[in-house]
């Protein structure tokens, strides 16, 4: 069974910026969480994601990333790697919310793992 995306994370080099521009191109509603410069997005469709702040103490750097519902975020990783890929972020857990993980595919593309 395919599932679609379950999050998406815009990285900015300006999160502030981007949550302004996204939130007025799209009509986002965006609650920003100051302790992680992180904002949720609420989208019409309900799509989870996110804007954070790209930087030294962030691992993400600019760009887009599809996280991708699996059963086993560290067993996902490890296949990743198996089939050529690299895990480029590995897992870590958002208290109460799930684990995630980055790897990276055989094209270079940046694909999230989450697992609630």
């Amino acid at each position: 069974m395919t599932l679609p995306p379950a999050w998406f994370d815009i990285t900015a080099t300006d999160a502030a910026k981007a949550r302004e521009f996204y939130g007025a191109l799209f009509g986002w509603e965006i609650a920003v969480d100051e302790s992680m410069d992180y904002g949720l997005t609420r989208t019409a469709d309900g799509m989870p994601g996110g804007i954070g702040q790209a930087g030294d103490a962030s691992p993400h750097p600019p760009g887009v990333v599809l996280y991708f519902a699996v059963d086993d975020v560290d067993a996902a990783a490890e296949r990743a790697e198996r089939l050529g890929g690299e895990c480029l972020v590995p897992t870590w857990e958002i208290p109460g919310l799930g684990k995630m993980a980055v790897v990276r595919d055989l094209d270079g593309n940046r694909i999230g793992l989450w697992q609630r």
